[in-house]
């Protein structure tokens, strides 16, 4: 990581935090069906953004002037840094009223990185990196191929951190432009996020994946493995778009900010008491991280929109899906958990919705998450009285028996009760908290030692 760099300062401000930033590696295409998405949803929010950019040299910036003027349009304001070039500066983008150019020394850190900051009142998103130096590559050296070049560095949503790397931008543009630095940073402290902000990412996460599989559909990938291994990428990247989509949807939650996490640990739990296939405890762990995913109702779907992959267009799901399940089953490996989450409002007795279904013709993951979820809320309805431990327990058991056999599987409420009863005499169930690693995996593979996710990632679709 480059020393000076925005992020090598990003990474040191975290660094002996209880939230270390963790990064990983990507591959280009990825980051540019990243940045188009993001970029394209500027064109049809009416958020009117304050956005940062770095591209490393001006003739990259070059490459996307076009895009940039029709971004600009529908911006608040543009700040570009770039190594200067020949007609860096003169491309009529770059004339724009409210597009500043930044012209970065050859020898700065940022010249080798790769940016993409939005702050909208409607939401965040950014892409930062650095491309690999040649040390890095190791033995096998600097690729030959375009498509083989990597970089460093994450992407999110998170408003918090897409806030700080904004200041740290701007303060590094400070150096060369003190007077654009501090207009940038009144365009920065007028921008009110919405409260509801979580929500209306549901366009752009649906944005993400569509360019995710566009782009990936689009090369031409030489080798078996090759391919193996950017279609690897492209599921990570996916799957990250809509976990960082749940983990905000959580945050936002003021009320019930770990409703994810405690969930994903009631349902490993109670899988372990089924003595559950460890395929299906994956599978139940990830739609347990998801469960959540319904607000996604007002998504731009590539589904509801009318441009449905021919791919998909001959498996239509056995009854209406959310929306947003209908973003997650436009990928081949999650349509399974699509429809653990679609169905995990049925009710036992048939009167739920969205197919009416009954009995063991719902899912069983569903019948798990949706007896966990009441539970969790009603517990988490508790934790602010003054009641005991086992008295909250109780109470939420109690109020979930007394649907047993209309909402729930009545069996697994008698297994739910089994794990309440070993909660009360002590059983110790430690909190996960899924870190979403910004590289080829899933999952991260460090979770704590409670629960190892597997790098196999076909295990999470059986």
């Amino acid at each position: 990581m480059l020393e000076g760099s925005i992020l090598q300062q990003l990474e040191t401000s975290h660094r002996h935090t209880t939230r270390p930033i963790r990064f990983g590696v990507y591959y280009k295409n990825t980051l540019v069906a990243l940045c188009h998405a993001l970029e394209d949803h500027i064109l049809t929010d009416d958020g009117t953004p304050l956005v940062i950019t770095a591209f490393q040299q001006g003739k990259w910036y070059l490459q996307e002037a076009e895009r940039y003027a029709d971004i600009a349009q529908c911006s608040r304001q543009i700040a570009i840094m770039a190594a200067s070039e020949s007609g860096f500066a003169e491309h009529p983008t770059s004339q724009l009223p409210n597009v500043d150019l930044v012209r970065l020394d050859p020898s700065d850190p940022v010249a080798q990185e790769w940016h993409l900051i939005i702050l909208s009142p409607k939401y965040t998103a950014m892409v930062i990196c650095q491309e690999l130096s040649e040390a890095d590559y190791g033995s096998a050296g600097v690729p030959t191929s375009d498509l083989e070049r990597k970089f460093y560095g994450l992407w999110t949503f998170e408003p918090e951190l897409v806030q700080e790397t904004a200041e740290i931008a701007i303060a590094h543009i400070k150096k060369y432009n003190p007077e654009l630095a501090k207009k940038l940073t009144a365009d920065k402290e007028q921008i009110v996020p919405s409260m509801d902000s979580s929500q209306n990412l549901g366009a752009v996460v649906s944005r993400v994946v569509d360019y995710l599989q566009t782009g990936q559909d689009n090369l031409s990938i030489p080798t078996a493995l090759q391919k193996q291994i950017l279609d690897r990428n492209l599921v990570s990247n996916e799957i990250q778009a809509f976990l960082r989509m749940a983990q905000l949807m959580d945050m936002a939650d003021v009320n019930n900010p770990m409703a994810a996490a405690e969930v994903v640990v009631l349902a490993e739990a109670i899988a372990q008491l089924l003595d559950l296939p460890a395929w299906q405890i994956k599978r139940l762990r990830l739609a347990a991280l998801l469960h959540r995913i319904d607000p996604l109702q007002n998504a731009e779907s590539v589904l509801t929109s009318g441009n449905i992959p021919t791919r998909y267009q001959q498996d239509a799901p056995c009854c209406p899906l959310i929306p947003g399940a209908q973003v997650l089953r436009t990928m081949p490996r999650l349509r399974a958990v699509a429809q653990i989450i679609t169905h995990q409002t049925e009710w036992w007795n048939g009167a739920g919705e969205p197919g009416g279904l009954a009995g063991d013709e719902i899912p069983l993951e569903s019948r798990i998450l949706a007896l966990l979820a009441d539970f969790q809320w009603r517990i988490n309805q508790r934790k602010s009285s003054n009641q005991s431990r086992e008295q909250i327990f109780t109470q939420a058991l109690d109020e979930c028996k007394q649907k047993e056999s209309v909402r729930f599987d009545p069996k697994l409420v008698d297994t739910l009760a089994l794990l309440v009863m070993g909660l009360q005499q002590g059983l110790d169930l430690p909190l996960i908290t899924p870190k979403f690693s910004a590289g080829i995996w899933i999952l991260d593979s460090q979770w704590d030692s409670h629960s190892k996710i597997s790098e196999e990632i076909g295990s999470y679709f059986t």
